[in-house]
């Protein structure tokens, strides 16, 4: 292993390179990836105000609508409660895991500030800041 790891990600959204000091530090790659993107996603919250509310009005509301299919879909396999938050949280969260990806590819000529901005800026606080905690009294209602 050499003493340091570089890595670099490029897009048309943003492009940005660190390197990591592997063999010293406890932090890994994956880590700074997700620090980097959260830091890019925060500048692009100021990109969402010329897409108007209905873009916040989705990227709020499509996660509790996966929130609900998940349920469903733990219901129906008999998942137990702690299965089912999970399952909710990760349909949630496939907004911004897969999305970005999925848009970047399908829609290039989308503007990428509207839907980094959406799924990092507002569907991932969201979903840390009050979401789980929904999703899991949801499940508890059910179960």
């Amino acid at each position: 292993m050499n003493r340091s790891e570089s890595i670099s990600v490029t897009s048309t959204a943003f492009s940005f390179r660190f390197t990591l000091m592997a063999r010293h530090s406890r932090v890994n790659s994956s880590m700074m990836l997700r620090l980097e993107l959260g830091i890019a996603a925060a500048q692009r919250t100021r990109d969402l105000r010329p897409a108007g509310p209905m873009l916040i009005l989705v990227a709020l509301g499509a996660p509790m609508l996966h929130v609900l299919l998940g349920l469903g879909a733990a219901l129906l396999v008999g998942l137990s409660a702690g299965g089912a938050i999970v399952l909710a949280t990760l349909a949630a969260s496939a907004t911004y895991i897969a999305a970005p990806a999925a848009v970047r590819l399908a829609l290039p000529n989308a503007n990428p500030g509207n839907y980094l901005g959406a799924a990092l800026g507002l569907t991932f606080p969201f979903n840390i800041i009050i979401g789980i905690s929904l999703y899991a009294a949801a499940a508890r209602l059910i179960y």
